[in-house]
């Protein structure tokens, strides 16, 4: 075997074995990314669950708390924001402008829905009627699952971001469009998704 076969088989088994690691890489930044996709269809169905029980907790309360219209207004007014936010993340799960949006605009929902019920705090029965003790209960599950949905989609990000950064696919990464690291549906210091009305009835 001549030096120059030796040096084509070296240089071919060197090409194929980077072929390989960057299919391989490209596979699993690809698998990451649907899983952290699929982590957030979670999030949103818990969303649009609690957003489809708000209307009908907001018409229970209508009966009992006439004199409160703005408070009932700006728990629909938020709702809906907080929609348009779901929409805009779902459209892009990992962009961090979506997701801030998103968090925002859950935090102002989340308010609403504690001043909605501090205020029917002051009517005994409301209280006591039965749709809004059901409401309000299903309201607070749905919460705890948003909440570990939550936490399932963060740790999906942390695990696409923690690859993605690693070597040697940090070096693919940006080769196949995936040099931005995905963004976490932020808890902070704001009030968030995590952060599930008080219902005391």
């Amino acid at each position: 075997m001549g030096p120059l076969l030796i040096t084509l088989i070296v240089v071919a088994v060197v090409i194929l074995f980077i072929v390989v690691m960057a299919i391989t890489i490209y596979n699993h930044l690809v698998r990451s990314t649907v899983g952290y996709k699929n982590a957030f269809a979670q999030i949103d169905v818990q969303l649009k669950r609690r957003y489809d029980l708000i209307p009908n907790l907001v018409e229970v309360a209508k009966g009992y708390m006439a004199h409160e219209s703005k408070t009932l207004e700006a728990v629909i007014a938020a709702r809906n924001q907080a929609s348009a936010g779901l929409s805009a993340a779902a459209a892009n799960p990992g962009n961090a402008a979506a997701l801030s949006s998103l968090s925002a605009s859950e935090g102002q929902l989340s308010g609403a829905l504690g001043r909605l019920f501090a205020v029917a705090e002051a009517y005994p029965d409301l209280k006591a009627n039965q749709n809004m003790l059901q409401l309000t209960e299903e309201l607070t599950t749905t919460e705890n699952r948003i909440s570990f949905a939550r936490q399932a989609y963060n740790d999906a990000i942390m695990q696409f971001n923690g690859y993605r950064r690693s070597f040697p696919p940090i070096l693919f990464a940006w080769l196949f469009g995936y040099n931005v690291d995905a963004a976490t549906l932020d808890v902070g210091d704001r009030a968030t998704l995590q952060d599930a009305p008080k219902v005391k009835f």
